[in-house]
C-alpha cells in the first residue's frame, strides 16, 4: 500500500463524514438563525430556548435521513472492503 493510496482513502473517508453530517448541520444552522432572530426581535434571552429546539430538529432530521445515511455508509464500506485485494499488491 503506497502513501498515495492511504491519502486517497483518508480523503474519501473525510469527504464521506462531511457529506453524512451536512443535513444535520444545515438543520441546526437554520434553526439557530431562526431562534436568534426570534430572540433579537422579542429580546428574550433564555439559554434553553436555543438548545432544545435545535436538539429536537437535529434528531428529527436524523430520523428523516436515516435510510439515506445507512445506504451511503454501506455503499462506502462495501466499496472499501471490495478494494482490499487491490490494495495488498
Amino acid at each position: 500500500m503506497t502513501p498515495d493510496t492511504v491519502i486517497h482513502i483518508g480523503t474519501e473517508a473525510l469527504r464521506m463524514v462531511l457529506i453524512l453530517s451536512l443535513p444535520m448541520l444545515m438543520v441546526a444552522l437554520v434553526i439557530g438563525v431562526a431562534i436568534s432572530l426570534f430572540q433579537a426581535v422579542t429580546q428574550i434571552q433564555e439559554m434553553t430556548l436555543t438548545f432544545v429546539p435545535k436538539i429536537i430538529a437535529v434528531f428529527g432530521s436524523m430520523v428523516l435521513v436515516a435510510p439515506w445515511l445507512t445506504k451511503t455508509m454501506v455503499s462506502f464500506t462495501r466499496q472499501l472492503i471490495e478494494s482490499i485485494p487491490g490494495l495488498l499488491r
